[in-house]
């Protein structure tokens, strides 16, 4: 029990007392060590947080009728318009969305990249001052590619992909396979593009890991039986997370909705549920079921 009538606080302050003085000076210590250290950790936080850099990202999970080129072109026109208006910075549509996948037809009605169809596009990238995925159909001579192309918001094409795992048995004559990997720098860092199978051919996702991007931007013409819906949307989710935590950077993957007019797989149908995911696997995003749908998502990546 304290003896003296002064309560113990009032030592604290008083400059004739060794003992308490001692004590005072060892707590000011304690408190200047933890303030340093807090003020280190916030440091330590700012500057972890300027090297991190959010970029608002619209996977257009649009519908496409295959050889439509017109309706497909103004349905990408309308969500590039939506997801504009929602703040993406980036518009990601799916693969070969003006005349559909595995559609043979594409050999007469594709164009030459730069050409007529990407020169529609830059106009519709340059308007909404967005960047601008696209899968789309390449003629070059009497060769047909599964391409992607990215445009920046000026309405300049600053990438393009091949498709390289083509998947030759699903239409006569096939398309013909690409030979690259490649990545570009913009504002959002180093961003490259695979298409669909690519994401599942363990050589291609080594490739593009080593090109280290920052983000990888990937359309799909992920199909399956009507009655393998929407179970068939966890097999795409995989994919992209498998192939973001081997590359190391988030991928939006987008994929489209419709079905397919010929060939072997002639009634399968597109089932939507286009993914966005992190480098450790988590969804940041998910499209609806078997319908259209803009989701703006906000990716992390590096600055």
């Amino acid at each position: 029990m304290w003896a003296d009538s002064r309560p113990l606080s009032s030592y604290l302050t008083r400059m004739d007392c060794p003992v308490m003085n001692s004590a005072r000076h060892s707590v000011l210590a304690i408190i200047f060590l933890l303030s340093c250290i807090g003020m280190s950790s916030v440091a330590h936080a700012v500057d972890a947080a300027k090297d991190k850099k959010v970029c608002r990202v619209a996977m257009a999970q649009i519908y496409c009728i295959d050889g439509d080129r017109e309706g497909n072109l103004r349905r990408i026109e309308n969500a590039v318009e939506e997801a504009s208006a929602k703040g993406a910075e980036i518009v990601c549509l799916p693969e070969t969305c003006l005349y559909g996948w595995v559609n043979a037809k594409a050999h007469e009605l594709a164009h030459p990249i730069p050409g007529k169809d990407t020169d529609a596009l830059s106009e519709i990238a340059k308007k909404n001052r967005v960047f601008l995925s696209v899968g789309l159909s390449e003629k070059e001579g009497d060769q047909l590619y599964d391409s992607v192309v990215l445009i920046d918001d000026e309405g300049e094409l600053i990438l393009k992909h091949r498709k390289m795992n083509v998947l030759t048995h699903l239409m006569s004559p096939p398309y013909t396979r690409g030979d690259s990997v490649e990545i570009v720098e913009t504002k959002f860092g180093r961003v490259g593009m695979l298409i669909c199978a690519d994401t599942f051919h363990d050589e291609t996702v080594q490739r593009m890991a080593g090109e280290q991007p920052d983000l990888l931007l990937v359309p799909y013409g992920w199909a399956a039986n009507a009655g393998d819906w929407p179970q068939h949307g966890t097999s795409l989710r995989d994919t992209i997370a498998r192939a973001a935590k081997t590359i190391g950077c988030p991928i939006v993957g987008t994929n489209v909705v419709g079905s397919i007019s010929g060939g072997p797989w002639q009634g399968m149908i597109y089932g939507g549920q286009s993914y966005a995911v992190t480098p450790e696997a988590r969804v940041l995003a998910r499209g609806a079921d078997r319908d259209r749908e803009i989701c703006v998502v906000d990716i992390p990546v590096r600055e």
